[in-house]
């Protein structure tokens, strides 16, 4: 069983007690009428400024900032969310019709509002994920309807809509250049009211919020990468709900106070298709041979994740059943063949799993450089292929629940997350006709030919399926954990 060091958590405990007091100037005790304020510990820094179009749209989605047309049930269906319900006109057109609700900058939730949000949502360099190979149109229908028209038939659009990436913000939320600010513009039942750069954010309660007052009356947020500190501040009381516990702290914690969740994420080895040593199928293939994964769930993970089957994991529950062979090419002998393995430190078992990975290639005959950097500091030179390797904890269904929408954006040629650099005809055809699939049941076994022709091409090693640890003290109730990391506090979140 690893400790943290005496000395280690001895050091910690003063500088969080600094790092986790109240942000803004905020009241973080309450009373009893407006409730205690949360303290949450993040693991991921903002990498664009808390964008509601990149990473960062996740991290609004969480705290309960944001909200699109839909949003995910707890079985991975599309359910009501602005849009109160919908209906299909035709292969290419949709009707939603809106519920009453308010911007947290006072006007109401209006369908040329939200028409506009998503047509500059269209509009992003880069693209959101949950549009990746989409083009759509959005207009206002009389006084409750936004009628989406996309160029291609969509069956699984409002699943789409519900990606953190397509929230509706207000009309002040849009300025000339583009970009879109979320600060006191979204529609949640939290107001994000300053940013302190990559440090922390202070969000209070939206009291006009269209699903409730929230029982908390905010939250104070603090990103914190190091996992050690995350754990350190629950222990210590100096934070209230800590996302992402490392492995290798959680046994620091009391059982009722530590939430195990199977999640949908699929930490995997990514090989650069595109240049370097890996546009070598063949080398790719002894890569892949030289993996261990059993090793890496047992050793690195201590059983808190199962060894990688595929790209969708256990949680992904229909996925097994439909999986099929991939049959991969010959490997050749490395011989020396040098290479740079890059990840992140966000995720305290990655630098680990890297360096296990560091010497089996380097037991099959690689010569591995391991560079390890915070993901914001990462993800432009990874996305411009400058490693050779990536290890990458993605969650398959966080940007849209469609399954077929991460095999869109990470492995075909146009793809906006494409770090393994892939581009293959036969992938691309596989992932087109998958798309193309209404019929649910149809679909998942077009989803499951893709991953085949995607692991065919061994571009992607799948390392394991997470479990996700997140610490939650016990004077909080109704934390908000789902299996595809898109909740943390909601209205009913307090302490």
């Amino acid at each position: 069983m690893r400790r943290l060091p005496l000395l280690s958590s001895l050091l910690i405990a003063p500088l969080l007690a600094g790092c986790f007091a109240s942000g803004g100037g905020s009241d973080t005790s309450g009373d009893a009428e407006s409730g205690s304020r949360l303290r949450v510990a993040l693991a991921f820094p903002p990498a664009e400024n808390l964008s509601p179009y990149g990473a960062d749209a996740t991290i609004l989605s969480r705290l309960g900032v944001t909200e699109g047309l839909t949003a995910l049930d707890a079985n991975g269906a599309a359910a009501p969310a602005l849009a109160a319900s919908w209906r299909r006109e035709d292969d290419r057109t949709w009707l939603f019709t809106l519920r009453e609700a308010t911007f947290q900058d006072g006007p109401a939730v209006t369908p040329a509002a939200v028409a506009a949000a998503l047509t500059h949502a269209t509009e992003a360099e880069p693209a959101p994920a949950a549009l990746a190979g989409v083009t759509l149109t959005a207009e206002a229908r009389g006084h409750t309807g936004v009628r989406i028209t996309t160029e291609a038939p969509d069956p699984v659009l409002p699943l789409r809509l519900a990606g953190p990436g397509l929230a509706v913000l207000s009309p002040k939320a849009y300025g000339d250049k583009g970009g879109a600010d979320p600060v006191g513009t979204a529609t949640g039942p939290f107001e994000l009211t300053e940013r302190l750069g990559a440090a922390a954010a202070v969000l209070d309660r939206f009291d006009d919020y269209w699903g409730g007052r929230a029982q908390a009356a905010g939250i104070d947020v603090k990103f914190v990468a190091d996992g050690t500190a995350r754990t350190s501040a629950l222990r210590t009381g100096q934070v209230d709900l800590a996302e992402a516990i490392p492995v290798a702290q959680a046994a620091t914690l009391d059982r009722a106070v530590r939430r195990e969740t199977a999640t949908t994420r699929t930490t995997s080895l990514l090989l650069n298709a595109g240049s370097g040593p890996f546009e070598n199928a063949a080398l790719r293939a002894a890569a892949r041979r030289a993996v261990d994964t059993a090793a890496l769930a047992d050793g690195v993970y201590e059983g808190h994740a199962d060894p990688g089957a595929g790209i969708y994991g256990p949680a992904v529950t229909w996925a097994e059943g439909k999986r099929k062979p991939a049959v991969r090419a010959r490997a050749e002998r490395p011989d020396g063949t040098r290479i740079t393995l890059a990840t992140y430190d966000n995720r305290p078992e990655l630098p680990e799993t890297a360096q296990v990975l560091k010497q089996q290639l380097e037991d099959a005959g690689f010569r591995v450089t391991l560079e390890v950097r915070e993901y914001a500091r990462l993800e432009s030179d990874a996305l411009a292929g400058k490693f050779d390797a990536f290890v990458l904890a993605r969650n398959t269904l966080v940007d849209t629940g469609d399954p077929v929408a991460v095999l869109a954006s990470d492995y075909t040629c146009d793809g906006g997350y494409n770090i393994a650099r892939l581009c293959d005809k036969g992938v691309d055809r596989a992932v087109a006709a998958a798309g193309r699939t209404a019929d649910t049941a149809g679909r998942q076994d077009a989803a499951m030919a893709a991953e085949a022709a995607i692991l065919r091409t061994d571009a992607v090693v799948p390392l394991v399926h997470q479990r996700v640890i997140t610490g939650v003290a016990a004077s909080v109730d109704g934390a908000l954990l789902d299996p595809y990391e898109r909740t943390l506090v909601g209205t009913g979140t307090r302490r």
